[in-house]
């Protein structure tokens, strides 16, 4: 096999390797984004298997999006500094074994420091996949490879929920996490042979320091606000959790400002539209991915979905993104971002209020379709302009710095949601199932109570005769709905506060002073 140098770092690949070096990149892409959305229509199997709570299969989601979004600057700058390709194949490594860790968790405790090392792992790979490309291709057909590479890894990710509903449905959701291996050794061989090694010719020290505040002060918080649903915000482990978290952000800014080559340079933020697009970014995803979290939930344990049909449910919505894409984009060059970064998340938000109106029961065409095609058409509108935005917001050579940035806020954006409308749920949920009481006998209702951190996963007790069996059931599920109305509103609210945003700073073709 051929060496290469450092002094490879702008050399593009032979012409017959670069699609192979293309097919690397997005199937390794496709096991992150196929992990991202897969194991949320496994909650339910998971918390009957494991006898789990709410927010126990939180942490599943979390702990993998936490290190994800945490460390994906510092595996960008890795992979700058130490080889491309090389921290791209540890990446890909390291997210095939805690796949197999994943699927032979004995516990949900192990299943969540599992996830962990997958974020890890996806943190090294994710941003690995972009830079290879942009070593690998030359500037005339750069934007071709980089345009298949988004259109390829949307259509694994729309596909991931049913593939995954399909697997746990006639096997196991520990069978769709082994997906990733013969994904994993395709990639490893296809680096191996075709994609050359490139890093930066600039050198400097990695902010590891940096990423390791960054990862306490996220972590802290999203323990604080996934407790604080349970035990309450008086609670020490809460507070101290707290303020944990603003120290090591208090030190996160310092260390950045100090750096010589920090993570986050906080003077890109002096441009209006990049702020503004990077708000844009941390409100519509927080809102898209707080309210999908519940979505399959709703959709198994309340509306008695299968798997399949609750991966399926959002297929529409990513073709009607998919298709609508390059029209999108269009968009910019005919008027502008602004408009399309205002209107396209106000329609998003009317997307969420219609999920605010459906019951229990009825036809899937009728309830959930409507809201979905409608969420479709506001994110297509929003999307390709938003990414326009951030990568046109600053100088060429900032590009790298932009686009890491912006899909680093909206990792963030969904791992704080899911937490902060994990709050919003329990306590809508709670209020809800106090009417139970009056309902059904005081040991049954105690018995439920008992129960309710699992939200719609109640159990019903053995105790419980046929009138009150299906009395906690219909309860339990009008106060899921219940919640769920909730979520969807705080969605709706969110994606009003992004088209605010970019109303108020976008187009505005100034900086901040320093």
């Amino acid at each position: 096999m051929a060496r290469y140098t450092a002094s490879a770092a702008d050399a593009p690949c032979a012409v017959q390797a670069r699609p192979m070096v293309l097919a690397a990149t997005i199937l390794a892409s496709s096991m992150a984004f196929i992990d991202g959305t897969v194991v949320n229509v496994a909650l339910p199997a998971l918390m009957h298997e494991f006898g789990a709570n709410a927010g126990q299969v939180q942490w599943v989601i979390e702990s993998y999006a936490l290190f994800l979004a945490a460390l994906l600057l510092a595996g960008g700058s890795a992979g700058d500094r130490y080889g491309r390709r090389r921290v791209f194949l540890t990446g890909v490594m390291l997210f095939a074994a805690a796949s197999v860790w994943c699927s032979m968790a004995a516990g949900i405790h192990q299943l969540i420091f599992a996830r962990a090392a997958q974020g890890v792992g996806g943190a090294l790979l994710v941003p690995g996949s972009l830079a290879l490309i942009s070593a690998s291709f030359p500037t005339d057909v750069r934007g071709k490879a980089i345009g298949t590479w988004s259109a390829y890894t949307a259509i694994t990710a729309a596909l991931g929920p049913v593939m995954g509903g399909f697997l746990i449905e006639h096997w196991s959701w520990r069978v769709a996490f082994l997906v990733n291996i013969p994904l994993a050794l395709a990639v490893l061989l296809l680096t191996l042979r075709y994609v050359p090694e490139s890093r930066s010719r600039e050198q400097g020290p990695l902010d590891w320091l940096g990423a390791v505040l960054a990862s306490a002060s996220l972590g802290f918080l999203v323990f604080a606000l996934i407790l604080s649903s349970t035990a309450g915000w008086l609670d020490l482990r809460v507070a101290g959790s707290l303020l944990l978290s603003a120290i090591a952000s208090a030190a996160f800014v310092m260390q950045e400002r100090r750096h010589p080559a920090p993570l986050l340079s906080l003077a890109l933020f002096r441009s209006h539209d990049f702020t503004g697009a990077n708000l844009l970014t941390l409100f519509l995803y927080a809102a898209l991915g707080g309210s999908l979290y519940f979505l399959p939930l709703n959709l198994i344990q309340v509306q008695g979905y299968t798997a399949v049909q609750a991966g399926a449910a959002l297929l529409p919505m990513i073709l009607t993104m998919f298709l609508l894409s390059r029209w999108a984009g269009a968009l910019v060059d005919r008027y502008g971002a602004k408009k399309p970064l205002m209107i396209g998340p106000i329609i998003a938000a009317l997307g969420f209020s219609l999920f605010a109106l459906p019951t229990t029961g009825g036809s899937y065409w009728l309830m959930f379709f409507p809201p979905v095609m409608v969420l479709g058409l506001g994110m297509a509108i929003s999307v390709a302009p938003l990414t326009t935005t951030v990568m046109n917001a600053l100088d060429g050579s900032q590009a790298g710095a932009a686009s890491g940035i912006n899909n680093a806020v909206s990792r963030l954006a969904a791992l704080l949601a899911i937490a902060l409308f994990g709050i919003v749920m329990s306590l809508a949920f709670r209020h809800a199932l106090a009417g139970l009481e009056h309902q059904v006998s005081p040991a049954v209702s105690s018995a439920v109570l008992a129960q309710w951190d699992r939200l719609a996963g109640i159990d019903v007790p053995a105790i419980a005769t046929r009138e009150e069996y299906m009395a906690v059931k219909a309860g339990v599920g009008n106060a899921f709905v219940h919640g769920f109305r909730w979520v969807m509103l705080l969605s709706a609210a969110l994606a009003l506060a992004g088209s605010y945003s970019a109303w108020r700073l976008i187009g505005q073709n100034v900086k901040r002073q320093a």
